[in-house]
């Protein structure tokens, strides 16, 4: 059971990856719950959007992908007990350095990321 969830949990983060790469924001809709919201700091400003808020502004920006931004990304860490999970991943793409840790239930059968929390390092 455990490499079958560690499966389902790292197609989900890639998923996630290529929504945020690409700017397709109907994968990340379906990454996301509809409750979640993000936190970050993002050189020292607090950032607090909801699922929603944070889906339009990417919408409004120009993907890592159409600016011919390498694909970086990947997962560092992966915890998983039961049907909750924690990643830690990294982003690296328009001039931001990003760490997010990623929070993920298993609901109705279903691995979804319920919170995101994320910093910029310099």
């Amino acid at each position: 059971m455990y490499k079958e969830n560690r499966l389902e949990i790292e197609l989900l983060i890639t998923s996630y990856f290529k929504g945020v790469y690409n700017g397709e924001v109907d994968k990340l809709e379906k990454c996301f719950h509809n409750n979640l919201y993000l936190y970050g700091d993002i050189k020292g400003e607090d950032y607090l959007k909801s699922k929603y808020e944070y889906i339009e502004g990417v919408k409004s920006r120009k993907s890592p992908s159409n600016l011919k931004e390498k694909f970086n990304m990947n997962i560092i860490g992966l915890d998983i007990l039961g049907k909750v999970a924690m990643a830690k991943v990294h982003l690296p793409f328009s001039g931001y350095n990003y760490y997010d840790y990623l929070s993920m239930a298993k609901i109705n059968g279903k691995w979804i990321i319920v919170n995101k929390i994320f910093t910029h390092v310099e």
